[in-house]
């Protein structure tokens, strides 16, 4: 099992934990261990475990050390990809299985439980995880998770995980909560009670767009050797080059998060204030439904802003396609501002009636607020809209 370096404060961890110098050459940096197999010292016996990369490998060891010490964990265990890690998750259930679940969530979320599990005979409740009422009521005798993103994707409500992992472990169920859109810096899931961390490391862990990956992180070693067997067993673990991409973001990972949550919050008030917006959906904002949440849990309000413009799709789609700076794309959490449209891009896969219920409107525009300056942003946000909005009128 992967243990936590308990040595540091946050920004000392997330340039340390996990990484020694080279003991042969003294290298800082964690080598990149391009290797598929270890040299054996005997038959069957391993040199410290190392056999095959996929099962270990030092640069992803590297980063599991790593991500656990910032989340306050154990363990970590690292894939090669968010869904990777949500795919082990998943594997762990049974025909019968329920799990009980956010009803705004990432798009490959739900068509991964949807589309793929459901036909396995898992069966998922989605509801307003907001409403600790909604997620008791939800509860079964064969609920085996409660699964969150807080904030979510894309309107960004907050739920308590707190008083929701009470009401998971009354029922015999564990939390499971996506800290992609927190990161370790602004949010720490475990200390609050949840029993296993999730997280899209391709976001603001990595930080630069450069890689795919993603991470779970606990406590409990009995969920460490399951995850860990199904990470070997289903050839899904992160690769070494990625591993040291990972690792090399989360050295800043604390200053880029404090410029994301300000350029953001300035941002959303500008919106909030304008005249052709209709609504903004940022946790920094008094007016955010779980602004009280959100302030109790969170050490910041993270760097993604939704809104919704008054000239509808439309508008929306205008906006998208007339950004300078923010660049059209999928994805977020890196140090580049991206821009979409959720219903017709990242939760496309979602079926319209399922994303309307929800409250996911057409017209939703996403914003991933990078590290530029943030009167370049501002400027941008603004020219966009007057052609969002001209366009709207003609149209």
């Amino acid at each position: 099992m992967n243990i936590r370096n308990d040595h540091g404060r946050f920004e000392t961890r997330a340039i340390h934990a996990g990484q020694t110098s080279d003991p042969q050459n003294g290298a800082v940096m964690t080598p990149v261990y391009l290797t598929s197999t270890f040299e054996q010292d005997a038959p069957a016996v391993p040199r410290d475990g190392y056999e095959y990369s996929r099962t270990k490998n030092p640069t992803r060891l590297a980063l599991e050390e790593n991500i656990a010490s910032l989340e306050g964990g154990k363990w970590g265990l690292c894939f090669a990809s968010g869904l990777g890690a949500t795919n082990a998750l998943l594997d762990r259930l049974v025909p019968g299985d329920h799990v009980v679940c956010g009803n705004d969530l990432y798009g490959g979320t739900h068509r991964i439980f949807r589309q793929v599990f459901e036909r396995y005979q898992i069966r998922f409740s989605f509801v307003d995880t907001t409403d600790t009422a909604a997620v008791q009521a939800a509860m079964e005798e064969s609920t085996k998770y409660v699964y969150l993103e807080t904030p979510t994707n894309p309107l960004l409500r907050c739920s308590d995980i707190e008083a929701v992992s009470k009401i998971a472990h009354a029922g015999g169920a564990l939390s499971i909560v996506d800290n992609t859109f927190a990161t370790p810096f602004l949010q720490n899931p475990l200390a609050l009670g949840a029993d296993v961390v999730l997280h899209s490391m391709t976001k603001y862990l990595g930080g630069h767009s450069d890689v795919v990956a993603g991470a779970l992180v606990g406590n409990d070693p009995e969920l460490f050797d399951s995850y860990a067997f199904f990470q070997n067993s289903c050839g899904g673990s992160l690769d070494a080059m990625s591993s040291f991409l990972v690792l090399r973001g989360i050295k800043t990972l604390a200053l880029r998060m404090e410029r994301h949550c300000e350029s953001a919050l300035k941002i959303a008030r500008y919106l909030e204030a304008h005249d052709a917006v209709d609504s903004v959906y940022f946790p920094g904002l008094e007016s955010h439904g779980q602004y009280a949440t959100a302030q109790k849990q969170m050490r910041g309000p993270g760097g993604m802003v939704s809104f919704e413009l008054k000239g509808g799709v439309p508008a929306g789609e205008a906006f998208a396609s007339a950004t300078k700076f923010f660049t059209l794309a999928e994805s977020l959490g890196g140090v580049e501002s991206l821009v979409e449209t959720p219903p017709s891009m990242t939760h496309a896969a979602i079926p319209a009636a399922e994303r309307h219920a929800a409250g996911l409107a057409d017209g939703l525009v996403r914003l991933s607020v990078g590290v530029e300056h943030v009167d370049d942003l501002l400027e941008d946000v603004e020219q966009a809209i007057v052609k969002a909005m001209a366009t709207a009128t003609v149209g």
